[in-house]
């Protein structure tokens, strides 16, 4: 799979994201990309309760104590690390991880889109 990179490692301070497009299967999504302050992970930017975007829009994802990402709809807690529903009515269900490449200080992903 080709890789699609996103952006330069020093473009994120832990706390913050951004969101991109990319394609699965042949279907356009969009994901966001998180800079946690051990690591980073990306997930597709869509409830696990209802199919609408955690961000309505505004790209605020984490909670202010920066402990998990959160639905702005209705409130689900997701854990950062794994996207773990732990609180709120899709308690179990997960966020779709998307995994990440890093090479020459920049952030990419695999995608089936062509590059």
């Amino acid at each position: 799979m080709p890789t699609k990179f996103l952006i330069p490692e020093e473009a994120l301070q832990p706390g913050e994201t951004i969101k991109f497009e990319y394609n699965q299967a042949g279907v356009s999504r969009e994901g966001f990309l998180a800079r946690l302050q051990d690591g980073w992970v990306a997930f597709e930017n869509r409830c696990r309760h209802l199919p609408i975007s955690l961000d309505l829009d505004n790209n605020q994802f984490f909670t202010p104590d920066q402990d998990y990402f959160f639905c702005q709809s209705h409130g689900a807690l997701y854990e950062t690390t794994t996207g773990k529903c732990v609180q709120g009515p899709c308690a179990g269900a997960q966020l779709f991880k998307i995994p990440l490449t890093f090479k020459q200080g920049m952030v990419g992903i695999e995608t089936d889109e062509p590059i």
